[in-house]
């Protein structure tokens, strides 16, 4: 249950100089989310045709994951032609439809771009593995093997073991951070430098509002190919790439200079806005150095929710803590879902295991000081859908079955009708199956539902623009029993309280004393108290 004191979805965007601060992004794994052809994988038309509906959300902008030309090995992550749509999503001309509509909407439209490495189909590593005269041998990373034959460091890989993969043509190994299939590419190099930023360009000659970079702090190595050393002892270790600690193949400090060269190029084109994406055992502290100033990225996300077994509040404060709002300090982004994690409705408990509802998870995501991204179905508290080996299509889900929940589960379709063959996504055969549970959570189901989780989304949503303090404001923790998160948000003579019960059952809250909810949710437990997994918003009474 929610509980409004005021309307928020009648009150217009505070007047914010820069869009790209505060802003709510909607992420779309676009394989998933609305079929327009048949063929069950989603396109860009049926993003195209269900605009309207991600407008009513209120969010700020979207970012599409990759829909360039590509074999689909890490579906769409290997791309294989950077500045052309590949068919089976649709065409140039669909993308530029889409980006009229989502303009006409008032959305921002971000592409998501992958620089650490292509596909093992794109021309540039097809010349490269051709021989080291061609011009384009050193576009990607090479090496010799040692005298034995064998990879010529200890470094692994994402996915699949060794980093390292031999080439019978140009009779070396190449590297590879993630797939045999996604070579790394040389980023080192100033020409492979120029050639991206030529991608950049492209798209935003075509009028794209900015980019999220994947993995970028991958983007760079260490020429030298040392050995890294072993992981501390205490790490969860799946596979081989968590035995190691990444000091030298990636987190190279030469990635500054290069993202640098990406900033001034977004800002000739005016407000456009990068976001980078940063994984591993420094993620903290490159999310501020790839930030810290106006030179470089507008903001970065890191793993640190979306890797987060369950919702503890001494993670919150030590993962927000980190941001104090420093002069030169950077922004942060936050999500709790995406299309690498498992959903965050089956992936979070409360401190006694308790599963944490959908309201609770949103309410706190909305307040967060930052830029959010909500993943599609989030919005409908989607849980982790839990699909048989047999139909799992991710190469990490299926290599690491069943240690994880793997990210097919977080991937299939969206649900757009209930009694609709395949839940409206499709007409035809969907490329990974509709559960049952997500069926009774389709859009239509809780459009009709006043209650829904998603029009809680659109309200909370709402919330957020209409407050100033919620969407650029500083956050300062309050001193609370372990069992109750508290922040309090401000900006100016605007200051807003917000507490979340992580418990099952009521919990007393005398920091509420003398303020005034504006937002609750969960069962109303006293001026002073907050419901079962409840949370309130709260002004100077």
């Amino acid at each position: 249950m929610i509980a409004l004191e005021q309307d928020p979805a009648s009150a217009s965007a505070p007047d914010t100089a820069d869009w790209r601060r505060g802003a709510v992004v909607y992420q779309i794994y676009p394989r998933s989310f609305a079929d327009s052809d048949g063929d069950g994988i989603g396109d860009l038309p049926g993003i195209t045709a269900r605009l309207d509906y991600i407008a009513s959300l209120g969010v700020d902008a979207v970012w599409i994951s990759p829909f360039f030309v590509s074999p689909m090995h890490d579906y769409g992550y290997d791309v294989a032609d950077y500045r052309d749509v590949d068919p089976q999503f649709g065409t140039l001309a669909d993308f530029d439809a889409l980006l009229a509509k989502a303009h006409g909407l008032g959305l921002k439209i971000l592409v998501d771009l992958v620089f650490a490495h292509t596909s093992h189909l794109h021309p540039w590593f097809v010349a490269s593995r051709s021989g080291a005269h061609d011009p384009k041998a050193d576009w990607y990373v090479w090496a010799e093997p040692k005298p034995d034959g064998s990879p010529p460091n200890n470094w692994q890989s994402v996915f699949t073991g060794s980093a390292w993969t031999w080439d019978a043509q140009r009779k070396r190994y190449y590297m590879h951070n993630f797939l045999p299939q996604q070579p790394q590419l040389n980023v080192h190099h100033l020409e492979v430098q120029d050639a991206l930023l030529d991608v950049m360009r492209f798209w935003l000659e075509r009028g794209v509002d900015g980019f999220r970079l994947d993995a970028i702090n991958f983007a760079m190595h260490n020429p030298a190919l040392t050995d890294n050393p072993p992981a501390a002892s205490n790490q969860r270790r799946t596979r081989p790439f968590d035995y190691q600690s990444h000091v030298h193949n990636q987190s190279q400090s030469e990635i500054i200079a290069f993202l640098q060269r990406l900033r001034g190029l977004a800002d000739s084109f005016g407000a456009t806005f990068l976001v980078g994406e940063i994984g591993g055992e420094w993620s903290a502290s490159e999310m501020k150095s790839y930030t810290a100033g106006d030179a470089q990225l507008h903001s970065a996300y890191s793993f640190a929710f979306l890797s987060a077994p369950k919702l503890a509040s001494d993670h919150v404060r030590a993962t927000l803590g980190e941001w104090g709002g420093t002069p030169e300090e950077g922004w942060p982004s936050w999500a709790f879902s995406n299309h690498d994690a498992p959903r965050v409705i089956s992936r979070w408990t409360g401190v006694d295991g308790t599963p944490l509802p959908a309201g609770l998870t949103l309410a706190l995501l909305m307040a967060l000081r930052g830029n959010l991204f909500l993943y599609q179905g989030e919005e409908l508290g989607l849980p982790q859908a839990d699909l048989p080996f047999e139909a799992l299509r991710d190469p990490e889900a299926i290599a690491n079955w069943p240690e994880t929940m793997g990210r097919d589960g977080a991937r299939t379709p969206m649900p757009w009708a209930h009694a609709a063959p395949e839940a409206g996504f499709t007409t035809g055969q969907p490329w990974l199956p509709i559960v049952s549970e997500h069926r009774a959570l389709a859009v239509d189901v809780q459009e009709a539902d006043p209650g829904s989780t998603l029009q809680l989304a659109r309200q909370l949503i709402a919330l957020r623009r209409s407050r100033l303090a919620l969407r650029v404001g500083a956050l300062a923790f309050l001193e609370t029993e372990p069992q109750l998160l508290g922040f309090d948000r401000s900006i100016g003579d605007e200051r807003l309280r917000c507490l979340f019960n992580l418990a099952p059952h009521p919990v007393a809250a005398p920091q509420l004393e003398g303020w005034k909810p504006v937002m609750r949710i969960g069962a109303d437990a006293g001026p002073i108290r907050i419901g079962a997994f409840g949370a309130i918003i709260a002004e100077r009474a």
